[in-house]
Protein backbone atom coordinates (compact mmCIF):
# COMPACT_ATOMS: atom_id res chain seq x y z
CA UNK A 1 0.00 0.00 0.00
CA UNK A 2 1.66 3.43 -1.24
CA UNK A 3 1.67 6.40 1.30
CA UNK A 4 2.96 9.15 0.60
CA UNK A 5 4.75 11.74 3.23
CA UNK A 6 5.29 15.32 2.67
CA UNK A 7 8.67 15.83 4.74
CA UNK A 8 12.69 16.04 3.27
CA UNK A 9 14.46 12.59 3.50
CA UNK A 10 17.15 12.21 6.27
CA UNK A 11 19.14 9.32 6.44
CA UNK A 12 20.24 8.05 9.95
CA UNK A 13 23.32 5.72 10.76
CA UNK A 14 21.86 2.56 8.71
CA UNK A 15 21.66 4.98 5.23
CA UNK A 16 17.85 4.84 5.31
CA UNK A 17 15.17 7.29 6.39
CA UNK A 18 13.95 5.87 9.58
CA UNK A 19 10.04 6.90 8.70
CA UNK A 20 10.47 4.79 5.45
CA UNK A 21 12.18 1.60 6.87
CA UNK A 22 9.18 2.05 9.90
CA UNK A 23 6.57 2.22 7.72
CA UNK A 24 8.02 -0.59 5.48
CA UNK A 25 7.94 -2.73 8.44
CA UNK A 26 3.90 -2.37 8.18
CA UNK A 27 3.83 -3.35 4.51
CA UNK A 28 3.68 0.21 3.02
CA UNK A 29 5.46 1.76 0.60
CA UNK A 30 6.43 4.99 1.49
CA UNK A 31 7.61 7.82 -0.88
CA UNK A 32 8.97 11.33 0.64
CA UNK A 33 8.59 14.64 -0.99
CA UNK A 34 9.94 17.80 0.56
CA UNK A 35 7.30 20.29 0.16
CA UNK A 36 9.26 23.37 2.47
CA UNK A 37 12.58 24.94 1.92
CA UNK A 38 14.08 27.47 5.11
CA UNK A 39 16.06 30.34 4.78
CA UNK A 40 17.87 31.59 7.70
CA UNK A 41 17.76 34.71 8.92
CA UNK A 42 19.82 37.18 11.41
CA UNK A 43 22.19 34.78 12.10
CA UNK A 44 24.86 37.65 12.99
CA UNK A 45 22.41 39.19 15.70
CA UNK A 46 21.72 35.35 16.97
CA UNK A 47 25.20 34.83 17.06
CA UNK A 48 25.97 38.13 18.90
CA UNK A 49 23.59 36.67 21.51
CA UNK A 50 25.61 33.16 21.41
CA UNK A 51 28.49 35.00 22.46
CA UNK A 52 27.20 36.16 25.55
CA UNK A 53 25.90 33.19 27.43
CA UNK A 54 26.47 34.87 30.78
CA UNK A 55 23.38 36.61 29.59
CA UNK A 56 20.75 33.51 29.37
CA UNK A 57 19.63 31.00 31.38
CA UNK A 58 19.22 27.97 28.73
CA UNK A 59 18.49 27.55 24.96
CA UNK A 60 15.14 26.47 24.04
CA UNK A 61 14.95 24.26 21.01
CA UNK A 62 11.76 23.60 19.08
CA UNK A 63 12.78 23.13 15.48
CA UNK A 64 15.86 21.21 13.93
CA UNK A 65 16.62 24.50 11.92
CA UNK A 66 16.88 26.76 15.12
CA UNK A 67 19.60 23.91 15.86
CA UNK A 68 21.14 23.78 12.40
CA UNK A 69 21.11 27.98 13.21
CA UNK A 70 23.17 27.49 16.28
CA UNK A 71 25.57 24.96 14.62
CA UNK A 72 25.73 27.88 11.61
CA UNK A 73 26.88 30.92 13.77
CA UNK A 74 29.63 28.25 15.72
CA UNK A 75 30.76 27.23 12.43
CA UNK A 76 31.35 30.68 11.29
CA UNK A 77 32.61 32.16 14.21
CA UNK A 78 34.21 29.11 15.86
CA UNK A 79 33.16 29.96 19.26
CA UNK A 80 32.71 27.30 22.13
CA UNK A 81 30.92 29.86 24.79
CA UNK A 82 27.54 28.37 24.15
CA UNK A 83 28.27 25.38 25.84
CA UNK A 84 27.89 27.42 29.25
CA UNK A 85 24.58 28.11 28.43
CA UNK A 86 23.91 24.59 29.52
CA UNK A 87 21.87 23.06 26.53
CA UNK A 88 19.34 20.61 27.99
CA UNK A 89 18.62 18.23 25.06
CA UNK A 90 15.52 16.04 27.40
CA UNK A 91 13.37 18.74 26.60
CA UNK A 92 13.64 17.66 22.69
CA UNK A 93 11.74 14.97 23.31
CA UNK A 94 8.96 16.29 24.54
CA UNK A 95 6.04 16.07 21.71
CA UNK A 96 4.38 19.44 21.76
CA UNK A 97 4.53 23.09 23.00
CA UNK A 98 2.21 22.09 26.11
CA UNK A 99 4.78 19.48 27.42
CA UNK A 100 7.60 21.41 26.80
CA UNK A 101 6.72 24.21 28.68
CA UNK A 102 5.42 21.60 31.37
CA UNK A 103 9.10 20.19 31.50
CA UNK A 104 10.30 23.56 32.12
CA UNK A 105 8.74 24.83 34.47
CA UNK A 106 9.12 21.81 36.67
CA UNK A 107 12.48 23.04 36.76
CA UNK A 108 14.30 25.70 39.24
CA UNK A 109 13.05 28.64 37.65
CA UNK A 110 16.30 30.40 35.95
CA UNK A 111 16.98 33.62 37.24
CA UNK A 112 18.39 34.91 33.25
CA UNK A 113 15.71 34.36 30.41
CA UNK A 114 15.55 31.85 28.29
CA UNK A 115 17.17 32.41 24.17
CA UNK A 116 14.30 31.14 22.41
CA UNK A 117 15.23 30.91 18.27
CA UNK A 118 12.29 30.58 16.46
CA UNK A 119 11.37 31.49 12.94
CA UNK A 120 8.79 33.24 11.60
CA UNK A 121 5.53 31.29 12.08
CA UNK A 122 5.47 30.32 15.71
CA UNK A 123 2.79 28.95 18.37
CA UNK A 124 2.08 30.95 21.48
CA UNK A 125 1.09 28.28 23.53
CA UNK A 126 4.82 28.33 25.06
CA UNK A 127 5.76 32.26 25.30
CA UNK A 128 1.97 31.82 27.12
CA UNK A 129 2.74 29.47 29.54
CA UNK A 130 6.40 30.31 30.33
CA UNK A 131 5.36 33.84 30.62
CA UNK A 132 2.25 32.95 32.95
CA UNK A 133 4.74 31.01 35.50
CA UNK A 134 7.55 33.98 35.74
CA UNK A 135 9.84 32.56 33.35
CA UNK A 136 11.79 35.27 31.20
CA UNK A 137 12.13 34.39 27.55
CA UNK A 138 13.65 36.27 24.65
CA UNK A 139 12.60 34.99 21.30
CA UNK A 140 14.79 36.07 18.07
CA UNK A 141 13.92 34.73 14.61
CA UNK A 142 16.65 33.04 13.27
CA UNK A 143 14.98 30.95 10.16
CA UNK A 144 11.81 31.81 7.75
CA UNK A 145 9.93 28.61 5.64
CA UNK A 146 9.43 28.83 1.75
CA UNK A 147 7.77 26.47 -0.42
CA UNK A 148 10.23 24.39 -2.04
CA UNK A 149 10.75 25.24 -5.69
CA UNK A 150 10.22 21.42 -6.50
CA UNK A 151 6.86 21.01 -4.88
CA UNK A 152 4.66 20.53 -8.03
CA UNK A 153 6.84 19.47 -10.46
CA UNK A 154 7.82 16.48 -7.62
CA UNK A 155 3.96 16.04 -6.63
CA UNK A 156 2.90 15.60 -10.24
CA UNK A 157 5.89 13.01 -11.08
CA UNK A 158 4.40 10.81 -8.09
CA UNK A 159 0.98 10.97 -9.33
CA UNK A 160 1.79 9.98 -12.77
CA UNK A 161 3.84 7.13 -11.52
CA UNK A 162 2.25 5.80 -8.78
CA UNK A 163 -1.61 6.90 -8.90
CA UNK A 164 -3.42 8.50 -6.01
CA UNK A 165 -1.84 7.16 -2.32
CA UNK A 166 -3.92 5.64 0.09
CA UNK A 167 -2.75 8.30 2.51
CA UNK A 168 -1.12 11.63 2.68
CA UNK A 169 0.97 12.71 5.84
CA UNK A 170 1.89 16.74 6.41
CA UNK A 171 4.06 17.19 9.08
CA UNK A 172 3.40 21.09 9.58
CA UNK A 173 1.19 23.30 8.79
CA UNK A 174 3.10 25.46 6.50
CA UNK A 175 3.80 22.38 4.79
CA UNK A 176 -0.06 21.88 4.45
CA UNK A 177 -0.44 25.69 2.98
CA UNK A 178 1.96 24.89 0.41
CA UNK A 179 1.27 21.88 -0.57
CA UNK A 180 -2.52 21.21 -0.55
CA UNK A 181 -3.56 23.36 -3.96
CA UNK A 182 -1.78 20.74 -5.83
CA UNK A 183 -2.88 17.78 -4.15
CA UNK A 184 -6.21 19.11 -4.71
CA UNK A 185 -5.74 19.31 -7.97
CA UNK A 186 -3.83 15.87 -8.60
CA UNK A 187 -6.75 13.71 -6.71
CA UNK A 188 -9.57 15.33 -8.56
CA UNK A 189 -12.79 13.07 -7.38
CA UNK A 190 -10.83 11.49 -5.89
CA UNK A 191 -9.52 12.76 -3.16
CA UNK A 192 -11.98 11.28 -0.56
CA UNK A 193 -10.34 8.01 -0.90
CA UNK A 194 -7.05 9.20 0.75
CA UNK A 195 -6.56 8.77 4.18
CA UNK A 196 -5.06 12.27 5.80
CA UNK A 197 -2.75 12.29 8.74
CA UNK A 198 -1.23 14.92 10.71
CA UNK A 199 2.30 14.67 12.38
CA UNK A 200 1.13 16.58 15.59
CA UNK A 201 -2.22 18.35 16.93
CA UNK A 202 -1.28 21.79 15.85
CA UNK A 203 -1.09 19.77 12.08
CA UNK A 204 -4.12 17.99 12.60
CA UNK A 205 -5.96 21.41 13.61
CA UNK A 206 -4.79 23.03 10.23
CA UNK A 207 -6.23 20.06 8.31
CA UNK A 208 -9.86 20.11 9.86
CA UNK A 209 -9.37 24.28 9.30
CA UNK A 210 -9.13 23.32 5.19
CA UNK A 211 -12.29 20.15 6.01
CA UNK A 212 -10.29 17.99 5.36
CA UNK A 213 -10.98 14.57 7.48
CA UNK A 214 -7.76 13.72 9.52
CA UNK A 215 -7.59 9.65 9.40
CA UNK A 216 -4.45 9.79 11.95
CA UNK A 217 -3.09 12.36 14.35
CA UNK A 218 0.55 10.73 15.59
CA UNK A 219 1.11 10.65 19.13
CA UNK A 220 4.40 11.52 18.97
CA UNK A 221 6.18 13.17 16.16
CA UNK A 222 8.52 10.01 15.54
CA UNK A 223 8.32 7.30 12.96
CA UNK A 224 6.87 4.45 15.21
CA UNK A 225 3.51 6.69 16.11
CA UNK A 226 3.27 7.85 12.94
CA UNK A 227 3.60 4.09 11.32
CA UNK A 228 1.11 2.48 14.11
CA UNK A 229 -1.43 5.37 13.34
CA UNK A 230 -1.23 5.43 9.73
CA UNK A 231 -1.73 0.99 10.45
CA UNK A 232 -5.44 1.22 12.35
CA UNK A 233 -6.29 4.31 9.74
CA UNK A 234 -6.16 2.41 6.83
CA UNK A 235 -6.72 -1.10 8.17
CA UNK A 236 -10.41 0.81 8.80
CA UNK A 237 -13.27 -0.74 6.54
CA UNK A 238 -13.08 0.89 3.02
CA UNK A 239 -9.31 0.85 2.70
Amino acid sequence: MKVLLLKDPKEDDCGQDPYIRELGLYGLEATLIPVLSFEFLSLSSFSEKLSHPEGYGGLIFTSPRAVEAVELCLEKDNKTEVNKIGLDTEGESCGNAEKLAEYICSRESPALPLLFPCGTVKGEILPKMLKDKGIPMESIIVYQKVPHPGIQVNLHSYYSQQGIPASITFFSPSGLTHSLKHIQELSGDNIGRIKFAAIGPSTARALAAQGLPVSCTAESPTPPALAKGLRLALQAPGC
